[in-house]
């Protein structure tokens, strides 16, 4: 059976996401795989790349060929040197590690609990206060309810 290394679309529309799998060179390209190797998300920036090396390899040795798009991304990520005996190509672009949300989110309420003990704990919004009583004189009569004339 003659085996291809492909790539297989998921993903939304306008969001692809490839797998890259090990399938029979006749199978649709979204179709029956024998083994899913790896992963190909080109809209990151930059694409992220992560193949399972050993066994990408391994498939190599045993005769599947890659199609033009795996044979690309099988260079960016050295195993297709390593498969041919090359020099390794230089270090891979890598996205810079996303900070930990929650970390900052603890961190900025430590910081407002901070400045509000410092501040004497005023809220960021004041108070509604309630109206003040209009203080009547004690020698003035109190008002009587107006009664309805008919």
């Amino acid at each position: 059976m003659a085996t291809k290394i492909k790539l297989m679309r998921i993903g939304k529309m306008r969001e692809p996401h490839y797998r890259i799998v090990v399938a029979d060179a006749r199978t649709k390209r979204d179709g029956r795989s024998i083994e899913a190797i790896g992963e190909y998300h080109p809209k990151d920036d930059p694409s992220r790349i992560t193949v399972n090396s050993e066994r990408a390899q391994y498939w190599l040795g045993v005769g599947a060929q890659p199609t033009e798009a795996v044979a690309a991304i099988l260079r960016v990520t050295g195993d297709w040197q390593k498969f041919k005996g090359e020099p390794a190509p230089p270090a891979m672009l890598v996205a810079a590690p996303k900070p930990d949300r929650r970390a900052a989110f603890e961190e900025a309420a430590r910081e407002s609990l901070g400045a509000a003990s410092g501040s004497g704990g005023d809220a960021t919004t004041p108070r509604k206060r309630a109206p003040k009583k209009a203080d009547a004189p004690a020698d003035a009569p109190a008002e009587a309810p107006a009664t309805p004339e008919a």
